[in-house]
């Protein structure tokens, strides 16, 4: 009988992952510091649309070259709540979104991150659903057009093709709230669910 041996932490994926909580920082200063310039914005904009693609790819790559560890387990999620979250807190720093949106989002990502947490150490797991998701994809794309220095609309005047994208944003950003409050529900139903079934 062999024993499969786990995988190193110091891996492909995890490296990804670092990259992703180290590229925080940076994103935050790009946003910050220059987020009246067009041109900053744009290349900010990039920077988070990487970040969030090298969440799709170490988790993919991850499972496909059986690289799971623990360490990735922990720092993936955290480096995905860091990036948004941050992203969510410059964009209300900056005037252009509401702190109400930011605040109920991260509450909710936090909060179901962290009773993830306290399920796992129970030896109960959580496991992402098709509803977390669609908020994830719809978060980041929300964020990616409200990142681009998009046409602005005054609101109240004759809408016009060029306020589409603006209006655009603002419908996705509605949506993806939507979704991220109730699939939070529905993951807090699930884990009450998961821990009656094991008390």
């Amino acid at each position: 009988m062999t024993t499969q041996t786990a995988p190193s932490s110091l891996n492909g994926p995890n490296v990804l992952t670092t990259l992703r909580l180290v590229v925080v920082p940076v994103f935050a200063w790009m946003l910050l510091a220059h987020g009246d310039d067009p041109n900053w914005r744009i290349a900010t904009t990039v920077v988070f649309a990487v970040a969030i693609l090298t969440d799709l790819i170490d988790g993919w790559w991850a499972r496909r070259a059986n690289l799971v560890t623990n360490f990735g387990k922990i720092a993936d999620p955290i480096a995905d709540k860091a990036i948004t979250g941050m992203a969510f807190v410059g964009l209300s720093i900056l005037g252009e979104l509401p702190w109400a949106v930011t605040i109920i989002i991260l509450v909710r990502e936090w909060g179901i991150t962290l009773m993830r947490f306290l399920l796992l150490r129970k030896g109960v797991v959580l496991a992402a659903n098709r509803g977390g998701k669609l908020k994830t994809v719809l978060q980041a794309v929300a964020l990616i057009l409200f990142l681009l220095p998009l046409p602005g609309y005054e609101w109240g005047t004759p809408f016009t093709l060029a306020a589409l994208p603006e209006v655009t944003s603002w419908v996705v950003m509605a949506i993806a709230l939507i979704v991220t409050v109730v699939t939070g529900v529905d993951y807090v139903r699930g884990a009450f669910e998961s821990e009656s079934e094991t008390a």
